[in-house]
């Protein structure tokens, strides 16, 4: 197991971690202290475990919002899908429906032409 070292509001954690995966979990440790340090500056020195929670609550919002956006989006994906596929029966319809009339204009058209050559 590897292990990292991560600093959150001035304070240094060392956290294990899956091998390779250190980058993303000092990524991570920089967005919380990202936040953190954005919630002191609106509300100022409240306690360090009021600003973390404040932070891990917004953070938690901000990937509610996220997941909410992306279900609304994969909705309107499928939708689009459902919607591709009815224009290309449709489409396929359209061409049967085109060549049964052009066959049976065919028809039509070799029939007048027998009837011209009988006479």
């Amino acid at each position: 197991m590897a292990q990292t070292i991560v600093t959150i509001a001035g304070r240094t954690y060392r956290m294990n971690c899956d091998e390779g995966e250190e980058p993303h979990i000092q990524s991570l440790a920089q967005m919380v202290d990202a936040k953190i340090s954005e919630l002191r500056g609106a509300f100022g020195e409240i306690g360090d475990q009021r600003i973390t929670v404040m932070a891990a609550l917004t953070i938690a919002d901000e990937l509610v919002i996220a997941r909410k956006k992306l279900a609304a989006e994969i909705e309107a994906a499928e939708r689009a899908r459902i919607e591709a596929d009815e224009c290309r029966r449709r489409e396929a319809d359209w061409a049967t429906a085109a060549a049964l009339a052009l066959d049976e204009t065919a028809e039509q058209i070799e029939a007048v032409t027998r009837a011209f050559a009988a006479e």
